[in-house]
């Protein structure tokens, strides 16, 4: 385990752990007061399921930007707040289709989807809509013409 200053100040360390359910986890770690070690900094987190992670953690969960990609082919590149999709964000559906704009604490089950503001959707076909998203409603959608 190699210990290096983060630009806080307080040490980080590079290590590379095996959960107990067989996830793993490589990157970076900060002490906490009890001297227990947290994901804090880059990292990457795989669960044998296929499910994969690679981007910032702070306080043991997924903060700031990165990267999170379903085994069903579903990924999701943007903001994260405590675990969750939050702030700015592209999530791709396994069909190819992706919607570009706000999330707001989506949680990471993939089942309800929380988009918030506008954004942008562009189907599996590649026709692109936009408008104002509220969860899993759009009601008002524009379609995009390409002339």
């Amino acid at each position: 385990m190699a210990a290096f200053p983060s630009p806080a100040g307080a040490a980080l360390f590079k290590v590379s752990f095996v959960f107990p359910n067989k996830d793993t986890y490589e990157g970076e770690c900060a002490r906490t007061g009890e001297g227990a070690l947290r994901r804090s900094g880059h990292g990457v987190h795989t669960s044998p399921g296929g499910l994969t992670y690679v981007g910032r953690w702070q306080n043991d969960k997924m903060n700031g930007t990165g990267r999170l990609e379903h085994p069903s082919g579903a990924v999701y590149e943007g903001e994260f707040k405590d675990n969750m999709f939050h702030g700015v964000g592209t999530y791709t559906f396994p069909n190819g289709a992706k919607y570009i704009g706000p999330f707001n604490e989506n949680k990471l089950d993939l089942c309800c989807y929380r988009l918030e503001g506008e954004g942008e959707f562009i189907d599996e076909k590649g026709v692109e809509w936009s408008g104002t998203f509220h969860h899993t409603a759009a009601v008002g959608l524009k379609q995009k013409l390409k002339m």
